[in-house]
C-alpha cells in the first residue's frame, strides 16, 4: 500500500494527509475548492515546522513530507492509482454516501475505502458502494500529527483481511489503532458528546459560567482543555451533528442535544472556525490580549 488518496482538505484531511505523507506515502490530497487546498498545504507547512521547532524533524524531512503531496480538485485524477482513499468530509450522512458510491466508481477494484466519520455507520456507508467488504471506518483524533489514537471500525460486512490490513497500517503511522464494533458515537463521541452536552446544560442552566465550568474539569478532572473550550475547537457544528446521530441511532433522549448549542450554529458561531462560540476568537480580541502582555 503506497498511494493514498484523502478526500476533503479541511482540519482532520490536512491532518491526515500530513501523517501519512511524513510517513513516506504518496498522497493525493483532494477537494473541490482550491483555496482550501492551498490553505491545507500553509497549515501542513506551518505545523512542519512546529515539529522543526521542537527538535523532531529536519528540514529535509519536511521538504520531503510536503513533496510527498500532491493536491487535486477533480476526484477523477487522484482515485485510479488509490491503494487506500480515505474520506474525511464534513459530517453529513447525505455527502458521504454520495462520496462513496463515486470513489467505488472510479476506484480500483482491490482499493479499500476508508471513512473518518466519527458517528456515522460504517454498515449504512458500505452500502452504497458494491464493494462493502473492503469499507472501514479509521476515526483519527485532532489534531492528526500528534494524536495517537485511530478508532478502527468494522461494518457488518467489512472483511478481517481488510481490518488486519489497516489496522497494521495505522501503526505504521505511529498512531495505536483500536478496535471498536459499529454503533453510533463509537466509542470516543459516544462517550464525549453527552458530556460536553451536559456542560452546554450545565451552562443553560445557569449554575455556573463558561470559564468556570471549564476551570472545574481542568482543575478537577484533569483534563487538559474544558468541554466548552473543547466544543469551540471541534465545531459547535460538528458537535450538533454527532449529538443528532446519536439520538436518532438510539432514540434516548440523553443525546439530545442542548437548545443553546443548536441556536448558538442556527446562529453561526460555531467555535475556533467561525471566530465565536463559547469564547471569542475573533481577530479584534487576539489583538486586545497581545496588547495586555505589554501593560504592567
Amino acid at each position: 500500500m503506497k498511494n493514498i488518496v484523502v478526500i476533503g482538505a479541511g482540519t482532520m484531511g490536512n491532518g491526515i494527509a500530513h501523517t501519512f505523507a511524513q510517513s513516506g506515502f504518496a498522497v493525493s490530497l483532494v477537494d473541490v475548492n482550491q483555496n482550501s487546498l492551498d490553505k491545507a498545504i500553509q497549515t501542513i507547512t506551518t505545523n512542519l515546522d512546529r515539529i522543526i521547532a521542537k527538535g523532531n524533524l529536519t528540514e529535509e524531512e519536511k521538504a520531503n513530507t510536503l513533496a510527498n503531496i500532491t493536491t487535486f480538485t477533480n476526484l477523477k485524477d487522484a482515485a485510479p492509482k488509490a491503494d487506500l482513499i480515505v474520506e474525511a468530509a464534513t459530517e453529513n450522512l447525505d455527502l458521504k454516501l454520495k462520496i462513496f458510491k463515486q470513489i467505488d466508481e472510479l476506484a480500483p477494484e482491490n482499493c479499500i475505502l476508508a471513512t473518518n466519520t466519527s458517528s456515522i455507520s460504517i454498515t449504512q456507508i458500505a452500502a452504497a458502494t458494491k464493494r462493502p467488504e473492503k469499507v472501514i471506518g479509521m476515526h483519527f483524533m485532532n489534531p492528526v500529527p500528534i494524536m495517537k489514537l485511530v478508532e478502527i471500525i468494522k461494518g457488518y460486512s467489512t472483511t478481517k483481511e481488510t481490518f488486519d490490513e489497516i489496522f497494521e497500517l495505522s501503526k505504521t503511522l505511529g498512531k495505536v489503532p483500536t478496535e471498536v464494533n459499529d454503533y453510533p458515537g463509537f466509542v470516543a463521541n459516544r462517550i464525549l458528546m453527552p458530556m460536553i452536552n451536559e456542560a452546554i446544560e450545565t451552562l443553560y442552566n445557569g449554575v455556573a459560567g463558561v470559564e468556570e465550568i471549564d476551570t472545574v474539569m481542568k482543575l478537577g478532572m484533569a483534563h487538559p482543555m474544558g468541554p466548552l473550550q473543547l466544543a469551540d475547537f471541534i465545531g459547535l457544528d460538528v458537535c450538533l451533528a454527532i449529538l443528532n446521530v446519536m439520538y436518532d441511532g438510539f432514540k434516548n433522549p440523553k443525546y439530545a442535544p442542548n437548545p443553546l448549542l443548536v441556536n448558538m450554529v442556527m446562529a453561526g458561531k460555531k467555535g475556533v472556525k467561525s471566530g465565536e462560540g463559547f469564547y471569542d476568537y475573533s481577530e479584534s480580541k487576539k489583538a486586545e490580549k497581545v496588547s495586555k502582555m505589554f501593560v504592567k
